[in-house]
């Protein structure tokens, strides 16, 4: 891996602290939620340098964590089995064009990991645990400034100091089978796109069905669900995940406009909104074998390009109310009577992660394409398909191996009771003109600046047509006028402790 050491390294050191002051505010920094990889299991990259006069600030420059061995304590940690993982994420986003109202907001995300391998604690072989705590901080852009179903950041939430995750993983088969159980966040194992990742989008995360048609959005960021999951490889290529959690993270979503309150600080810890089933199979092609650096190859041959492709479903098995009829199957909007009760609900899905390009088998550059898409039945759901597809160029410059840049597209479609509910509304309130939802398209470009081994910056531009999939303006009181589509710029920042 090639690293970048920049000219004049004291007076770019200076700089660059009080940059990263100002915009992320150093005093509440930890872990990125979306980061896979816990920094504290990563090797330091300047043991070995011994400190010179000239060369001060060389190792610290290079280290793989802005606080190293933390004067010992990572290492004293590691003694005993334990990893820490600490990082600040903070972002400003600003509309300059359209939405609901121009302007910008700064929104931070801080978190805080612990780990515990057993074995390496002195205890038994193959068990780990794990507990992540996060300090949401800003406001939340999306809402305010633009009106869209496929918000401009993974990040937002509400402002708040929450328990994340906190659960045991046992292996039970080598590394062949292994359990999990506790508070986990769905999002960091199923309908996960490697190469989505990159996008500051919502929705290339977590997808938009299960954010829109889950109640509180389901167990996923910020919020986390108890349950059980169980993962176990068939042969070297295929992989197979299932569990079952908690249908709602919180004590009813039904019952507060905005389900986080109701589950603020991550310890509610609910087993209310029946059971969420999910199952997920997973086939990778050329990927290295577990422990090995490199996918095997016949001798003599040329290794293949890797690629992950999955396919799952979740389902839902509590009553779901429909979005448009009533139990004599009329229009609720001309009825007035209570939901039509569906038996329950569900989705799904495929992902694919595909590199297609690379120059030669020791090069860093390569050209990656990803693809998502997730169904669910349209009259219980107020979303009833969602599709990402995009790609990614890594190294995409000479020297900066470990930058990326990407193109994608979100698109989401409103369930067909849903919008048969928007004309309803029209004709129960003599509103000939009031628009229907449809579907909202949204486009990104980004570009992930690796500044040093713990050190990222993110340019990035949005547009969204169609905002809100066509809603009505909440600023026009005519209610005929739907939200202009909308531009946002935005510029992230993220700091590995």
């Amino acid at each position: 891996m090639k690293r970048n050491t920049p000219p004049h390294p004291r007076r770019l050191l200076a700089g660059a602290v009080a940059a990263s002051l100002l915009l992320s505010g150093l005093a509440r920094a930890a872990d990125n939620a979306d980061a896979e990889t816990n920094p504290a299991d990563q090797p330091e990259a300047d043991q070995a340098i011994t400190a010179k006069p000239d060369h001060q600030w060389t190792g610290w420059w290079n280290r793989s964590t802005l606080l190293g061995d933390m004067g010992g304590l990572r290492s004293a940690l590691g003694r005993a089995g334990v990893t820490l993982g600490l990082s600040e994420t903070s972002q400003y986003l600003r509309n300059v064009s359209g939405g609901l109202n121009y302007g910008g907001d700064y929104e931070g995300l801080a978190t805080l990991t612990l780990g515990l391998d057993t074995q390496r604690a002195g205890g038994w072989e193959g068990g780990s645990f794990n507990l992540s705590v996060l300090d949401i901080h800003g406001k939340a852009f999306s809402a305010e400034h633009v009106g869209s179903i496929q918000t401009a950041s993974g990040i937002e939430a509400d402002r708040a100091t929450r328990l994340w995750e906190a659960w045991y993983q046992q292996q039970l088969n080598g590394d062949r089978l292994d359990l999990k159980i506790g508070q986990q966040s769905l999002d960091q194992e199923f309908m996960v796109s490697q190469y989505g990742g990159l996008f500051m989008g919502t929705m290339f995360g977590w997808a938009a069905v299960p954010s829109a048609d889950l109640p509180a959005g389901g167990p996923a960021y910020p919020l986390s669900g108890l349950g059980l999951r169980l993962r176990g490889k068939i042969g070297d290529n295929f992989t197979l995940l299932g569990g079952v959690f908690a249908g709602d993270p919180t004590r009813d979503a039904t019952q507060n406009p905005d389900p986080q309150q109701l589950n603020k600080y991550g310890t509610t810890f609910s087993r209310h909104g029946g059971a969420l089933f999910i199952g997920e199979l997973q086939y990778g092609r050329n990927l290295p074998s577990n422990g090995a650096l490199e996918a095997p190859q016949a001798k003599g041959s040329q290794p293949g390009l890797p690629g992950t492709y999955k396919l799952g479903f979740w389902y839902l098995n509590q009553k779901t109310a429909d979005t448009r009829l009533d139990a004599d199957g009329q229009p609720m909007a001309i009825s007035g009577n209570p939901a039509m009760q569906h038996a329950g609900n569900y989705s799904i899905y495929a992902v694919a992660d595909q590199t297609v390009w690379r120059p030669s088998e020791d090069s860093s550059l390569t050209l990656n394409l990803f693809g998502r898409v997730m169904a669910a039945p349209g009259d219980r759901n107020p979303i009833s398909l969602s599709a990402n597809a995009g790609i990614t160029l890594t190294a995409p410059f000479a020297g900066r191996d470990n930058d990326s840049a990407g193109l994608a597209l979100g698109y989401v479609k409103v369930g067909n009771h849903a919008a048969g509910a928007d004309r309803d509304n029209g004709i129960a309130s003599g509103n000939s003109l009031y628009p229907v939802r449809s579907d909202e398209i949204q486009a990104e470009a980004t570009y992930l600046y690796q500044l040093t081994p713990w050190w990222q910056w993110q340019a990035d531009l949005q547009y969204v047509r169609n905002v809100g999939a066509g809603a009505v303006s909440p600023n026009d009181p005519n209610q005929i006028q739907k939200i202009p589509n909308n531009w946002v710029l935005g510029l992230k920042t993220t700091i590995t402790f």
